[in-house]
């Protein structure tokens, strides 16, 4: 009987593989790929077989039947901008993912996913949830002050909506009864007002918007932008790097490492103390400004990711936004949970599935 489910996330250096039944997890792994191996591919998009191959290598390992498995569920790619749920991988999304909004390991995701459900045959889908090109922003919410730019949503959705689900079932709501102000605080920064069931505002944690995080700039001052664009110093794709994988605290202190910066906090160093500081200011900053957008009606401030292990970073925002909401904390990842779950729920036929169009 086909009731197993097999959970794939793909991040920066890392490919996760889960395999579970309704009751337990019968595997996992988090597969580390060397540095020199990814550069040696053209790209992002480049990763594809050495990835694949490397999962299915692991599942052969551990002796997981392929014919086994019921499903195959994976974290979204930067696709065009969709609503939230739980979508068919199709033919159409696997050919938008070698043109996305932007180069992304997430994207990797869904051609694994689909590659391998072919591979199992016999009706096996692929899905995905909760992409990170959700878009469920509000029209006002989109306006950014200048005709033909929009403000554009892309966000760790997965993340921010299992953590999301989670606390509302600890207050006795449901999600779409629930008005949360959620944190994803990882090597891009992410913070969304949730309102009965939607994200209806949030900053685009990719592209240079919202708080600086480990390595990206989060929003900067845009005379000066434009100074530095046309200063000859950088090309246009030195730039948007530097934007995304070098900026924020990397910038400031050459490690994108919160735990070294952190001791150098703990040992009295007066410009990492700052840096460190305003990264926690700024992620308060955000939530405050999203307090307004639920009109002060908060039922809980949710952080969640890897910088949320640090205490200090905790502390500072906590001191911050304790007067709006009751900060609730939930350290590290819950997305792949989150794909179990959604993808549990599709087995049981009790959940929609989506066409990607």
């Amino acid at each position: 009987m086909k009731n197993l489910i097999l959970v794939l996330k793909t991040v920066s250096q890392t490919t996760l593989v889960s395999v579970r039944n309704n009751r337990e997890a019968l595997f996992l792994i988090n597969i580390r790929h060397r540095e020199e191996d990814l550069q040696q591919c053209n790209g992002v998009m480049g990763q594809f077989e050495l990835r694949k191959s490397a999962v299915l290598t692991e599942l052969e390992r551990a002796h997981i039947n392929l014919a086994d498995i019921g499903i195959v569920v994976c974290r979204g790619g930067v696709l065009k901008p969709i609503p939230g749920g739980i979508y068919s991988v199709n033919e159409k999304m696997i050919e938008d993912l070698h043109h996305p909004m932007a180069e992304h390991e997430s994207n990797l995701g869904a051609l694994i996913a689909y590659d391998i459900a072919a591979l199992i045959g016999n009706g096996v889908k692929a899905i995905t949830v909760d992409p990170a090109c959700t878009d469920e922003m509000t029209d006002i919410a989109k306006v950014s002050g200048l005709p033909g730019i929009n403000r554009i949503s892309i966000m760790h959705t997965l993340s921010q909506r299992t953590v999301a689900r989670h606390y509302a079932s600890m207050i006795g709501k449901t999600y779409e009864e629930g008005k949360f102000i959620v944190v994803h605080m990882g090597s891009g920064i992410s913070v969304g007002a949730h309102c009965c069931g939607r994200i209806i505002d949030v900053n685009n944690g990719l592209h240079g918007d919202g708080p600086m995080s480990s390595a990206r700039t989060g929003s900067l001052p845009v005379g000066q932008l434009i100074e530095l664009c046309f200063s000859g110093k950088y090309t246009r794709e030195e730039l948007l790097d530097i934007i995304t994988h070098h900026g924020g605290m990397k910038a400031y202190m050459g490690t994108k490492d919160a735990k070294l910066v952190e001791q150098r906090v703990l040992e009295g160093d007066e410009e990492a103390t700052l840096i460190y500081n305003a990264l926690a200011y700024q992620v308060a900053k955000e939530v405050g400004a999203l307090a307004t957008v639920l009109e002060g009606n908060v039922d809980g401030i949710l952080i969640t990711g890897g910088l949320a292990y640090s205490d200090y970073i905790i502390r500072e925002i906590t001191r911050r936004v304790k007067f709006i909401a009751d900060v609730k904390v939930y350290p590290g990842e819950r997305e792949m949970e989150g794909l179990f779950t959604s993808a549990a729920h599709v087995l049981a036929g009790d959940a929609e599935i989506k066409e990607y169009v």
